[in-house]
């Protein structure tokens, strides 16, 4: 039997409606339980929490929405290619030297290895 995924299509319409409306609603309790009583604050209804978090969304989101990727990927990709960059310009013995230090610190237990003036005191007890 073929998978036939357009199946599908009206039952994540219905989540995603559902999902919005789930928002709405903890978005209007929230606000209406914290913002007027702390900044005295006026009450909204369901459609301005919606619009808020709607609001909200492409304010700190943007209209781009890129999968899988975390919101400092550029970061990520920065350090990366320079960290690259770096490694190229080293020759083969500097290379060796790097892996050696980095592959000391980063073994499985180092941390735990680590001198610890609590872990020190519990040994010479036992």
């Amino acid at each position: 039997m073929r998978y036939r995924w357009y199946y599908k299509i009206p039952l994540f319409g219905l989540l995603g409606i559902l999902a919005l409306i789930g928002l709405g609603y903890l978005v209007m309790f929230l606000w209406n339980q914290l913002i007027p009583e702390l900044f005295h604050g006026p009450m909204i209804t369901f459609w301005q929490a919606v619009g808020l978090f709607i609001l909200s969304k492409i304010l700190l989101h943007g209209f781009n929405h890129h999968r899988g990727r975390h919101w400092n990927s550029g970061r990520y990709q920065y350090w990366k290619t320079r960290m690259e960059e770096k490694m190229a310009s080293m020759t083969p013995e500097e290379k060796e030297k790097f892996n050696e230090e980095w592959g000391r610190h980063c073994r499985p237990g180092y941390w735990r290895s680590m001198h610890h003036p609590f872990r020190e005191n519990r040994e010479k007890e036992v």
